[in-house]
């Protein structure tokens, strides 16, 4: 995961409202048997979803998939494999050209006057160090502000390191407003004059494990090479410094690119038996960074979504509308989205609802809609038979529906909120694997998304009319 925008878990209960009020219309526009049959979605799911083997296959078998490499094709045929037999059709990659980053070794030593080992790992995108590597004399900020702060022509010659925490939240927040640190903050310490660049690791945790993450260079700034500091060892920085003596340090980075690089996306389809023009996607993406094996970011997104349709699939009736399954490849470097849009173009008018799955492997605890879709019938029945999880249905309207899909123009988009609250302690580090993965989180997850995406695919609802229909209602008073 790159960025999370994630939906706020904030807004009323729908569920409050239901037993509230009265739904009137709920019936004529979603049949009494739809709703049943997305209510036993949801228990069969959390009798066992078979999420689980899917991401037990994909990490085992494959690994960690980054972008570009040897692995992530393998996985890519692992898709291809995965999807055919589960009973999709329209099986097919889509390959677009990536940058072939490689990560190579990565030392960090603090040179005086406290000599000792630092543990880090390169961002991914950094340039290399020379072969010899650099150093230099630290200057440590408490904030990112503080770095944006300093004059220009300050760093020359120096190290440049923020030490920033990141606030532990449910949706992700505090990563989401401190993702400029790792973005942006090579380019702003290079313009400064600094050498290099440290940061602490956007982690929630406090293990000595490092958490990489794309970065990006501007192209009016010098390249710097860039890493991230595990928890641990920024906090040792931000004593030593504290100490009031000057602090060197000797920085090694050797990733390497590789020209001609691609990736691909894996695509999947359940046809609709009455309306296979009309087509709800949902998905995860399929790379993963480097250090563990991708099972929370994000195998667990792909094996949900293929789960929850799988479910779907094996109902005596197919939903009306066609259900598309996506992994999407290269998202960690934000290559996924255009080249999806690109290969789309032309069903962007047919796709009725699209979200996706990227936020690990708990259950999902708030799902937002489109504008004024929360209070439509679709909405309503959602809320009845997600409540129960407890999932609730949000006033506030879906702000994103995942970064793969933000090349999609004008497609009605959900945003699916799973419980973040200790995903940033594993997320882009050596922890994310398997072992962290609970079965049934992962359930009821698929749980949630299932009754989502076959509610979507066997109804009529339209979210573009319903979008631009009046305002949603007041909402109910608060007891």
């Amino acid at each position: 995961m790159r960025l999370v925008r994630s939906a706020a878990l904030s807004g009323l209960a729908l569920s409050a409202v239901i037993a509230a009020c009265p739904t009137p219309g709920l019936a004529e526009d979603i049949p009494a048997a739809a709703v049943a049959r997305a209510e036993a979605l949801r228990d069969r799911a959390l009798k066992g979803s078979g999420a689980y083997d899917i991401l037990e296959s994909l990490t085992t078998e494959i690994g960690p998939r980054l972008a570009g490499s040897d692995a992530e094709h393998r996985a890519a045929a692992w898709g291809v494999e995965t999807l055919k037999a589960l009973g999709f059709v329209n099986v097919h990659t889509e390959r677009f050209a990536v940058p072939g980053w490689t990560r190579g070794a990565e030392t960090a030593e603090v040179v005086s006057p406290y000599p000792q080992r630092l543990i880090i790992a390169a961002l991914g995108g950094s340039v290399a160090t020379p072969p010899a590597g650099v150093e230099g004399e630290i200057v440590v900020f408490r904030t990112y502000d503080a770095l944006l702060a300093a004059a220009p022509g300050s760093l020359t010659g120096k190290i440049a390191v923020v030490t920033q925490p990141i606030p532990r939240t449910q949706d992700g927040l505090g990563y989401g407003m401190n993702y400029r640190i790792r973005g942006q903050g090579a380019s702003e310490a290079a313009r400064r004059g600094a050498i290099a660049y440290l940061m602490r690791s956007l982690a929630t945790g406090d293990r000595r494990d490092p958490h990489t993450g794309a970065m990006t260079y501007a192209s009016n700034a010098p390249k710097i090479p860039a890493a991230a500091l595990s928890v641990p060892d920024a906090e040792q920085l931000d004593r030593m410094v504290a100490r009031g003596r000057p602090v060197r340090l000797k920085l090694v980075l050797t990733p390497t690119v590789r020209e001609g690089a691609t990736a691909e996306t894996v695509v999947g389809d359940l046809p609709g038996r009455e309306r296979p023009d009309e087509i709800v996607v949902i998905g995860g993406h399929l790379d993963s960074w480097d250090l563990g094996t991708g099972a929370i970011d994000d195998g667990a997104g792909v094996a949900i979504t293929t789960a929850a349709a799988k479910l779907i699939a094996d109902l005596p009736q197919r939903p009306r509308r066609t259900i598309r399954v996506a992994m999407f490849g290269a998202e960690e470097i934000g290559k996924a989205a255009e080249a999806f849009a690109l290969a789309h173009k032309s069903d962007e008018a047919r796709t009725v609802l699209a979200g996706e799955c990227d936020f690990g492997a708990e259950p999902v605890v708030a799902i937002s809609l489109p504008e004024h879709a929360a209070m439509s019938p679709y909405g309503r029945a959602l809320a009845s038979v997600v409540a129960t999880l407890p999932t609730t249905v949000t006033f506030k309207p879906v702000a994103d529906g995942g970064a793969d899909l933000e090349g999609l123009v004008g497609v009605p988009l959900v945003g699916m909120s799973q419980d973040g609250t200790h995903y940033f302690d594993l997320h882009h580090s050596v922890d994310d694997t398997l072992d962290k993965v609970s079965a049934a989180s992962l359930d009821k997850a698929v749980a949630a998304w299932a009754a989502m995406a076959y509610l979507a695919a066997d109804t009529t609802t339209d979210f573009r009319a319903i979008a631009a229909g009046p305002g949603t209602p007041p909402p109910a008073k608060r007891q």
